[in-house]
Formats: C-alpha cells, structure tokens, sequence
C-alpha cells in the first residue's frame, strides 16, 4: 500500500465508521497491508487482495474473548 492509499482508507473507515479517531498506519516492512487503531488501541488489519486483477481490502479484527468479559 502506498501512502495515498493508506489515506484513502483512512478516510473511508472514518466515515464509514462515524469515528474520526480512526486511525490507518502503514506497517513497517509489509507493503500488502496497514495497521487500524482507535485512538492508541490497536483494532485490527487491513490486507490487500490483488487477486483477479480486481484489488480490494480486507479489514481482519480479531476480538478475545476476555475483552467480553465486562461487557456482563
């Protein structure tokens, strides 16, 4: 992902999400995904898929079953 992209993405997550303080990060080393955060918070990652010649993303967030725990 180049840093157009990276913002792009940004932006569209943002809205989509209704959350200004979503964050998308390019990850050091990788150029096939970025790092989403809220606020500092980690949240998940975005991977690119070039296959096809049709280029998408997909957004994997992983949710541990101990950060349910407060919720009752």
């Amino acid at each position: 992902m180049d840093v157009q992209e990276v913002r792009k993405l940004d932006a569209y997550l943002k809205r989509v999400f209704g959350n200004p303080k979503i964050r998308v990060v390019p990850r050091p080393k990788k150029d096939d995904s970025a790092e989403v955060y809220i606020g500092e918070e980690f949240v998940g990652v975005l991977f690119v898929d070039d296959e096809d010649d049709d280029r998408s993303f997909q957004f994997q967030m992983a949710i541990l079953e101990e950060d349910l725990v407060d919720l009752g």
